[in-house]
């Protein structure tokens, strides 16, 4: 049997690279700023650009600046020297990254940089390098040892670089003021995009709502409550607001002499409500996370119920 401890090296890997990100982010300060500023006032798009294992990581980048409001697009550097720099044009700003800063191949997308006058941004290990020299703002990345250190492969190195540009993307939705509705957009399939719809899309409309005045006899309260399947009814109170709810539990609490009573007898004040534009997690989270759990939601406008919601809307939404 091998003595060889995966588990082993896998922890020391890990160390090594929380190493390196602690010493990235103790190192970040003003060239970081500079940089979210000139991310932020690009009248184009953000043009990330790396070789090899940089280059891989320069396209993700690239891909979570779009997806959070930030127009990017990567443009690979060998490809750019044949014709592809024509997809970078006034306005752009470059974040070429190199951990060397010496990838022959990003010599012509630097030079068509400088010769246009875009922002050149580096992410870069070595300041003293041609790309370190040449930027406008330099993103130094710690010269941390890889995780390899005898085959010297691109692990910490990625890390770190994929780190910082993860910390652009946030620093940059932050600045732009950028809310899940936005992010929405941008997601618009998949559990996410569920996710991030709003309960006035999900909800049934005013007249499937079950509602009754709170004087209704509880023979008609229920008559309601049969008719509209959610399995409750709303009680409304003074100038049409929500006063209270009438579920399946308060039927059992007060099964003796039910008929007897009036809706305002029966219902449970201050039902769980939400608001039309409420995120449809949110709406989950109200229904399911403080108890009692509740399977439908009441919809209300200025304390006025507008709609419903019921947990199976979420689950035909692709919510749950």
């Amino acid at each position: 049997m091998s003595d060889f401890d995966a588990a082993l090296v896998g922890r020391r890997v890990l160390t090594v690279e929380a190493e390196a990100l602690g010493a990235l982010a103790a190192g970040l300060g003003d060239s970081f700023n500079a940089a979210v500023e000139a991310l932020f006032s690009a009248k184009g798009k953000i043009v990330c650009t790396g070789m090899g294992k940089s280059g891989h990581v320069a396209r993700k980048i690239a891909a979570t600046l779009a997806s959070t409001g930030s127009p990017a697009a990567f443009v690979h550097p060998a490809e750019a020297s044949h014709g592809d720099l024509g997809m970078v044009g006034p306005g752009d700003v470059v974040l070429a990254l190199s951990k060397s800063g010496e990838a022959s191949e990003l010599a012509d997308i630097v030079a068509y940089a400088k010769r246009f006058d875009m922002p050149l941004l580096a992410m870069t290990a070595a300041a003293d390098s041609a790309l370190g020299r040449a930027a406008d703002i330099l993103l130094l990345m710690p010269d941390a040892p890889e995780a390899t250190p005898e085959v010297n492969a691109p692990t910490t190195s990625t890390t770190l670089q994929l780190a910082l540009g993860d910390a652009l993307a946030v620093a940059l939705l932050e600045r732009r003021g950028f809310t899940p509705g936005d992010f929405r957009v941008f997601h618009p399939g998949g559990k996410l995009g569920a996710m991030l719809r709003t309960v006035g899309e999900l909800m049934h409309g005013a007249d499937e709502t079950p509602l009754v005045e709170p004087w209704t006899p509880m023979r008609e309260a229920l008559l309601v409550m049969t008719e509209k399947r959610f399995g409750c009814v709303g009680v409304l109170g003074p100038g049409g607001t929500l006063a209270g709810i009438i579920t399946d539990g308060d039927l059992r609490r007060h099964i003796d002499g039910l008929f007897d009573h009036t809706a305002g007898d029966v219902m449970t004040a201050s039902p769980k409500t939400a608001v039309p534009s409420m995120l449809a997690a949110e709406a989950l989270k109200r229904m399911t996370a403080t108890a009692p759990a509740s399977t439908v939601l009441f919809v209300i406008d200025n304390g006025k119920p507008v709609g419903i919601l019921h947990i199976h809307d979420l689950v035909r939404a692709g919510v749950i």
